[in-house]
């Protein structure tokens, strides 16, 4: 066993874990925690110098042993929990699609700016997404790029339908008091008007964070508190100088991003005492790097109403519970039918939303309370059906289960069984788990 082989890779995380910067062994970790005492030397050769660990090895291996590295990396560095985060990524860009294709990109602090020549802009519904890997491989590309599509449909569905010269008056726009009016769960009429009723106008905004984090290290080292407080005070600058409301604003964190989103929005709390509509996070990811008593992580209370759709928890996702609602397809595994590596599992989170959210997908995903998928097959689950992506009613609560087609249309659309109890709750994992439990 080569140790610097081991340490090339910690380097990056700050910590030797294998010893103390004076060259001895914690007393306290010592016989629990040593790397050997769980890692044979073999495998601690096989794990990747910092340099060559990229996502797009990940992507290129399969997903059992993308998941097992990721699972190894973790562990060893958090060993003496002393990982502190050093990176705060400056220069960010975001973009706005428009409906031609084209999109108006700027610096994040130049934005607003270029937002104010926006006609309208904030009248309606602002869906914020914050990107949490670069888009360097096809598959993190396409998921944001669906992503945004099913949002410019649904934002844009009226023109659509003018432009297609069909004639239907069904559609018309809510007034704004009724877009502030959350869903509830005892919303059962899925009619078509229903559907079209909910389809409203609206803006996007893509904050690319994922492009800064073009290697592990800085992926790793993330300063998650640091990003998101400046996130949500530049959401703070953008609804004061743009005179908009800040109820109609639902942002959306891919990976990473999720818990970035999460900072933003507890900012955003801290300084104007009130907390946005939504926070969804997309397969929220592990976090390598934690600021010593400071919790880290999105969770409910972040906003009104939190959601996380959970597709890689054994791989480059986290175990840990991350809202008010927290759907896991397929059960809590390393990854969901139809994904060949955890790249791809991760994104899935985002492929599901996205079909979610364009028109006449809004049911496309019934889930109901359960704490594994045996349980889920079984029916022994708990609760009223619910609905995970964008019609997730916003009284849920705790952990639900769905099953997922393992290709586009991902969303099985027959309705979940109903069953007779009203939430959910969190619970422990049932440990006969279909899938492999890489923990």
């Amino acid at each position: 066993m080569n140790p610097m082989r081991v340490l090339s890779l910690l380097a990056c995380l700050a910590v030797a874990a294998l010893a103390k910067p004076n060259g001895r062994m914690d007393n306290s970790v010592n016989q629990a925690l040593k790397p050997s005492q769980w890692l044979s030397g073999s495998q601690l050769e096989a794990i990747p110098a910092v340099d060559d660990f990229t996502i797009e090895r990940l992507e290129n291996m399969n997903l059992e042993r993308g998941a097992e590295l990721l699972q190894q990396v973790y562990h060893l560095s958090q060993i003496h929990h002393n990982v502190e985060p050093n990176y705060v990524p400056s220069g960010i860009q975001a973009y706005v699609p428009k409906p031609n294709g084209d999109k108006t990109v700027a610096p994040l602090n130049e934005m607003i700016q270029r937002l104010k020549q926006k006609q309208n802009f904030g009248e309606d519904e602002v869906t914020i997404i914050v990107t949490g890997l670069p888009q360097t491989t096809e598959t993190v590309k396409k998921a944001t790029k669906k992503l945004v599509q099913a949002y410019m449909q649904r934002y844009n569905l009226q023109q659509q339908r003018q432009q297609g010269k069909n004639g239907n008056q069904d559609y018309q726009d809510q007034s704004n008091e009724q877009r502030k009016n959350q869903r509830t769960s005892s919303e059962e009429d899925s009619s078509e008007e229903v559907k079209n009723a909910r389809t409203q106008s609206g803006d996007i905004i893509v904050i690319d964070l994922g492009s800064k984090l073009n290697t592990y290290q800085r992926y790793a080292m993330l300063d998650i508190e640091k990003t998101g407080a400046k996130l949500g005070k530049w959401i703070v600058q953008m609804i004061n100088e743009l005179d908009m409301p800040f109820d109609t604003i639902h942002l959306i964190g891919q990976n990473v991003g999720a818990h970035v989103a999460g900072a933003a929005a507890q900012e955003f709390t801290r300084l104007t005492g009130h907390k946005l509509r939504r926070v969804t996070g997309l397969d929220p990811s592990k976090i390598v790097a934690k600021s010593k008593n400071t919790l880290t992580g999105l969770a409910r209370g972040d906003a009104e109403f939190v959601d996380a759709i959970h597709t890689s928890v054994y791989g480059m996702g986290t175990p840990i519970r991350s809202g008010d609602v927290d759907f896991y397809p397929n059960g809590p595994a390393a990854g969901v039918p139809g994904a060949s590596n955890v790249v791809e599992a991760s994104m899935r989170a985002t492929r599901y939303f996205a079909e979610s959210v364009r028109p006449g997908n809004e049911r496309s995903f019934p889930a109901v309370p359960a704490n594994s998928l045996q349980q889920y097959k079984q029916n022994d689950g708990f609760g009223k059906r619910a609905y995970m992506g964008i019609d997730t009613a916003h009284d849920l609560e705790g952990d639900y289960i769905l099953q997922v087609n393992p290709k586009s249309p991902f969303g099985r659309n027959a309705p979940a069984q109903k069953q007779s109890s009203y939430h959910g709750v969190h619970q422990a994992w049932n440990t006969n788990q279909d899938s492999k439990d890489y923990q």
